[in-house]
């Protein structure tokens, strides 16, 4: 009898390579498998309007794989239909992430998840302990669309009558989809600076961004617990300080560009200087939409919100950044050493000392990241220091906003802000999986005094 057909050997090699995977190493490969398919496909002619370089054509695709939004090109003009569904499946596989997505895949398949599997999707939502991420992943996905569809049919208000039923309805979903993960990318020529006094933009843009920022483990804890405390520490904290840094934002930046005449100070009605510092608050804790100029901030307000890119949005989002509860749980740390206590209290729960020192590295990593990709920067362009740090900063927090100097960078330039991009996607899932799976030391070494301050 005739033998099936047999895999040539090195086919059997590579499935076992791959098998071998860990969740980092396969996430890190999967966002560069991405990306490279994505350039592919935007480099074709049918997906563009003008020819673009395969540079362009790879920063673009990076930057929507990785949820980012910086640009080389403006993407409503060059880029065909074709071309921009083509962005738009790579902000939607970057934004729930490819490993995420295919767990999402294998659970509906076969309604169960592998230990291997769970322990990937675990690492991919940044969380530790017992969970049902069977339950997680069916919300997720849930959560996923159905927000997403009411975005698009709330924006279709203004843009189906604005641009007919057609191109109306691929507008807002263009715009749904890369605001829920925070991505930044839009098809207006100068963001929605046309919008800064809409309502309905403004509400719907930041609301999914907002939301999509949120964290997915923070959504599903809200499903299942309906009172303030009753619900997980974690989701406390996200909650209380999202309001409250948003709030912050919104006061500080009305403070310093209201008498900007390039920003808010053009704005002739109180209501749309409002609505523009309310999105220039919220947007860059990893959005990337602007309804200004954001080259034309004061640069106190850059630096301001440099700051917020840094912070970032919630933990296991689509957002980036070292994260909200990262930066609390840093803040909640010094205030208990400032004040002699042993251990940080949050809402009647101590803060383990082993996540602060967690805490600690992500953000020192991410720190050493953005001035390692900021002095790349100034060794390779010739533009001013706080442009320079602006976009790399964005660049590490997948945020977007961009002081108008990205299309102007050398190649090296922007190797180095897509390395960025990469990183900042990546890096922090990567560092949580490393620090998650640390082995306890077979010796035990004395301790030793350093002097501190």
């Amino acid at each position: 009898m005739r033998r099936g057909f047999q895999p040539p050997m090195l086919v059997r090699q590579v499935e076992r390579q791959v098998m071998q995977l860990t969740p980092p190493q396969a996430l890190i490969l999967s966002f560069i498998g991405l990306s490279l398919v994505g350039a592919l496909l935007l480099k074709l002619p049918m997906s563009t309007r003008m020819p673009i370089d395969w540079m362009q054509a790879l920063f673009t695709a990076v930057s929507a794989s990785t949820i980012t939004g910086l640009t080389v090109v403006d993407v409503g003009s060059h880029f065909t239909l074709f071309g921009q569904w083509v962005l738009l499946a790579l902000i939607q596989l970057g934004g729930i992430g490819l490993l995420t997505f295919g767990m999402l895949i294998i659970h509906l398949a076969s309604g169960r998840l592998t230990l291997r599997n769970r322990a990937a999707l675990q690492d991919s939502f940044n969380q530790s302990g017992r969970i049902d991420m069977q339950r997680l992943l069916r919300v997720l996905f849930r959560f996923i669309i159905v927000t997403e569809l009411l975005g698009t049919l709330l924006l279709a208000i203004q843009w189906v009558p604005q641009m007919g039923w057609s191109r109306g309805l691929f507008h807002s979903l263009f715009h749904a989809v890369s605001a829920f993960n925070n991505a930044g990318f839009s098809l207006e020529p100068h963001s929605l600076a046309s919008y800064v006094g809409n309502p309905l933009i403004n509400l719907v843009i930041s609301g999914l961004f907002i939301s999509g920022g949120l964290g997915f483990a923070v959504i599903a804890d809200l499903r299942a617990r309906r009172r303030f405390h009753e619900m997980a520490l974690h989701t406390k904290l996200m909650l209380i300080g999202t309001l409250a840094i948003n709030v912050i934002a919104m006061l500080m930046l009305l403070a310093l560009e209201y008498g900007n005449p390039d920003t808010l100070g053009a704005l002739h009605s109180w209501g749309d200087r409002l609505w523009a510092a309310w999105f220039q608050a919220v947007a860059p804790r990893s959005a990337g939409f602007t309804t200004i100029d954001t080259a034309q901030l004061t640069s106190a307000s850059a630096f301001f919100i440099m700051m917020l890119m840094f912070i970032g949005a919630g933990s296991g989002s689509t957002g980036g950044g070292i994260k909200l509860t990262t930066f609390i749980v840093l803040l909640v740390a010094t205030r208990a050493f400032l004040l002699q206590q042993q251990r940080p209290v949050l809402y009647g729960r101590s803060i383990d000392p082993a996540l602060t020192l967690r805490a600690l590295a992500v953000t020192v990593i991410a720190l050493l990241c953005v001035i390692a990709g900021t002095f790349l920067l100034m060794l390779s362009e010739n533009a001013p220091f706080l442009d320079l740090a602006f976009e790399a900063v964005s660049a590490a927090s997948t945020t977007g906003l961009s002081r108008g100097i990205t299309p102007m960078l050398s190649p090296i330039g922007q190797s180095v802000i897509m390395l960025l991009m990469l990183v900042g996607r990546v890096g922090p899932l990567t560092l949580a999986f490393t620090l998650a799976n640390q082995r306890r030391p077979e010796i035990e070494y004395p301790a030793g005094r350093v002097n501190i301050g």
